[in-house]
């Protein structure tokens, strides 16, 4: 089943493999997109990953969160950003831009001297309070996120993801734990997930309702041993999951943790298959609730695991981060027979700010 293909919404994708996104520290400062970013992504699509979703692109100046961050908050992207998707789609690969909004994760520089989010929530790693969002402040980052995906369609991506994941600001707005409003957009299970509907209304002016809109969801903030009372988990998640999908998404990708809830968001020692596709039994949940696509991403790693996942339908399609930076040519390996687990390691050496790339010493 890994190598057969598989519709996502209009999108037909040639294997269930997925490249989840990941931050590339390889941009412009203003957002550009490289030639190093393309070579990366072209470099993988020559190795049969079947679906690339690039690492996320920020939808307003203010919601910046990382240096050397791909940028869609400007028409004036779309021309560099359709060379990556040429590239891409000469090899037969798709390619989907997920698109971001830092909020409470936003980098502070003198230009945007405080963060936003749904309420004033301390980010406790920082132990920063992030300026509530007014309620003109939200429409407008409704207006930012559909602008972003008209602009992904008008570049030629063949579908936009949105991040409502590892607490980013959409991911935010969906938890009970950083948001606290009373309004439109904060109380219920379906009023915090209203900003995420109002992205997809909005955006079904500007592109249609055939463009494919993705969505990486959050099925827990990720906290242990009931730190706090009021906190994301199934079975909400799995209701956002539904409620999302009833709306429009076209496929779920499932992860979870945010930067509070400490190495939840990016696990170490994934050395046996017991310890793999954490995230597993929330990604069942949501597939016997939906009929859309279901991804999974998080840990992991061997052929064995990925055909048990698809054959007993915890998921639809593997999406895989760390493994790729390891070894960009997995996907091509695991066909041939060459491999049957990815070398990666999990030790997170990867997240480089001279640009992503595999930092462990396989010969130590």
């Amino acid at each position: 089943m890994l190598f057969e293909p598989i519709n996502i919404g209009s999108i037909g994708v040639p294997n269930r493999f997925v490249r989840s996104a990941t931050h590339e520290w390889m941009a412009e400062p203003d957002g550009t997109p490289t030639s190093r970013i393309n070579d990366l992504y072209e470099e993988l699509a020559r190795n049969e990953v079947g679906l690339i979703i690039t690492g996320y692109a920020y939808v307003d100046k203010k919601g910046k969160s990382d240096d050397l961050q791909l940028g869609i908050y400007d028409d004036k992207f779309i021309r560099s950003y359709k060379e990556m998707v040429l590239r891409v789609h000469e090899h037969g690969s798709k390619i989907v831009l997920q698109i971001a909004h830092g909020g409470r994760q936003t980098m502070i520089t003198d230009d945007n001297p405080y963060t936003l989010a749904p309420s004033a929530v301390i980010e406790t790693v920082k132990g920063m309070v992030p300026k509530e969002l007014t309620k003109k402040e939200v429409l407008k980052i409704i207006e930012d996120f559909s602008q972003a995906v008209r602009r992904a369609k008008e570049a030629g991506f063949d579908g936009a993801q949105l991040h409502c994941a590892h607490g980013f600001l959409l991911s935010s707005f969906l938890s009970p734990y950083t948001n606290r409003r009373k309004d439109r957009w904060g109380g219920s299970t379906e009023k915090r997930t209203q900003v995420v509907l109002d992205i997809i209304s909005r955006a079904r002016e500007l592109v249609g309702e055939d463009y494919p809109i993705l969505v990486k969801l959050n099925v827990t903030d990720g906290f242990k041993n009931n730190m706090h009372r009021y906190t994301l988990d199934a079975p909400e998640s799995i209701e956002i999951a539904k409620i999302l999908a009833n709306n429009g998404i076209c496929a779920v990708e499932v992860s979870g943790g945010i930067t509070e809830a400490g190495e939840e968001l990016f696990r170490t020692k994934i050395d046996s298959l017991e310890k793999e596709a954490y995230y597993r039994e929330y990604a069942k949940m949501i597939k016997e609730q939906v009929d859309i696509p279901v991804i999974l991403v998080e840990g992991i790693r061997s052929k064995q695991v990925m055909e048990m996942l698809l054959k007993e339908e915890y998921a639809d399609m593997i999406s895989l981060c760390r493994p790729l930076i390891a070894e960009p040519d997995l996907v091509m390996k695991l066909r041939k027979g060459e491999t049957e687990v990815a070398k990666c390691v999990s030790c997170n050496m990867c997240s480089d700010e001279n640009g992503i790339k595999c930092n462990y010493d396989f010969t130590g």
